[in-house]
């Protein structure tokens, strides 16, 4: 069956820049998919000014990207994109998100949908009663809620919630971009990941005391905003910030690559990170922190490996043969390939467009063959 050309609007934090957050990556590998099924993209972003000193995408070759001051500004010049769209797609986690999507909701002809990229942060605030860039009035009004978090936490949406309908939308990989490549071992176990308060003390136990530990191993840390405090081991070896670009030859450069999880991720479960599916597809052997719904996912030491402990960690640097390194590694990337790449994302997102398009046509045919009809007798 021929699918339609579909026309998207995206307001997110940032397709352009990298810098300090995860949500350009998944933004950029969904909307390169979406474009390559056919699909007409336009993505509105605030110009912040982090962002401005760090844009490695100011312009994507596969979707129109438009930048504006204030909601005002986004008001006047683009009231006429949201309009025309099938689907309005807001991000989370931007500062006047609530705002924008209120004003969306009442402008939009076609469907408006929530993409929340921090599902676990999300419900946090919610129960403290942060609204900034979601209430929960909002959460009724939109046609779909695509969710970072699978499992359980869909049914809640709509149970406790009242979303019309709750859909994962997981992040994903572009196997155009993550793929294996000749490389050295530069490191026996690398990491990639912003500083994040709650994420430290687990980055601590199974990175930076195993590198204390296994003094022989080569260790590497690539990531913004981390304090001038830490206390980095000589063995550790410090990136201020790696643009996407570099994450392919990052991960191709490490024996094992560690994933470690935020603790609102850990204790609603079912969030995978973008980091496990682009380390899965350059070949690269995870270790990650356990959580639940991981299985999901990944067949937890067939896939991937848990680490628990320093002991964990620093016994599969020094234990794992090569061949069942690389074996691991092989079966998580056929498992990426199979299920996780941009391309799936992009089919879902699809799916999920027609199916609120469809319910709308079908709802205003009833509605019309329902209708009084009006008889015109004869004089």
């Amino acid at each position: 069956m021929s699918i339609p050309s579909l026309r998207y609007v995206f307001l997110g934090l940032s397709i352009t820049s990298s810098w300090g957050t995860g949500h350009a990556t998944t933004y950029r590998a969904l909307l390169r998919a979406l474009h390559a099924r056919g699909h007409s993209l336009l993505f509105l972003e605030r110009d912040l000014p982090s962002h401005e000193r760090h844009r490695d995408l100011p312009r994507p070759p596969y979707a129109e990207v438009a930048l504006y001051k204030s909601t005002e500004e986004l008001r006047d010049r683009f009231v006429g994109a949201i309009k025309e769209a099938d689907l309005v797609v807001i991000g989370s986690s931007m500062a006047d998100g609530a705002d924008i999507g209120s004003w969306v909701l009442d402008e939009a002809r076609g469907k408006v949908a929530f993409y929340d990229l921090d599902t676990p942060v999300t419900l946090r605030k919610l129960a403290l009663g942060d609204h900034r860039y979601l209430t929960p009035r909002l959460i009724n009004r939109y046609a779909l809620y695509l969710s970072f978090t699978g499992g359980p936490t869909l049914s809640l949406l709509e149970r406790k919630y009242g979303a019309p309908r709750a859909r994962p939308l997981y992040c994903s990989v572009d196997p155009e971009v993550y793929h294996p490549e000749p490389s050295d071992s530069r490191w026996d176990l690398g990491y990639l990941g912003t500083y994040v308060d709650d994420r430290q003390p687990v980055l601590d136990r199974l990175l930076l005391e195993s590198a204390r530990r296994f003094r022989r191993g080569r260790f590497a840390v690539a990531g913004t905003q981390y304090p001038p405090t830490i206390a980095w081991p000589e063995n550790v070896h410090r990136i201020e910030h790696l643009p996407p670009p570099e994450h392919r030859s990052f991960y191709n450069a490490q024996r094992f690559t560690l994933n470690v999880t935020r603790c609102d991720m850990v204790e609603t479960g079912w969030s995978p990170s973008v980091r496990l599916f682009e380390a899965a597809a350059c070949g690269t052997p995870i270790l990650t922190d356990p959580w639940p719904g991981l299985e999901s996912f990944f067949q937890p030491g067939r896939e991937i490996l848990l680490v628990r402990s320093t002991d964990d960690v620093v016994r599969r640097l020094r234990e794992t043969f090569d061949s069942e390194r690389l074996a691991l590694a092989q079966r998580a990337r056929q498992r990426v390939f199979a299920e996780h790449t941009s391309a799936h994302r992009a089919e879902a997102l699809e799916r999920y467009t027609l199916e609120v398009l469809d319910e709308s046509s079908r709802a205003r045919m009833k509605l019309g063959a329902s209708a009084p009809q009006t008889v015109c007798s004869e004089p």
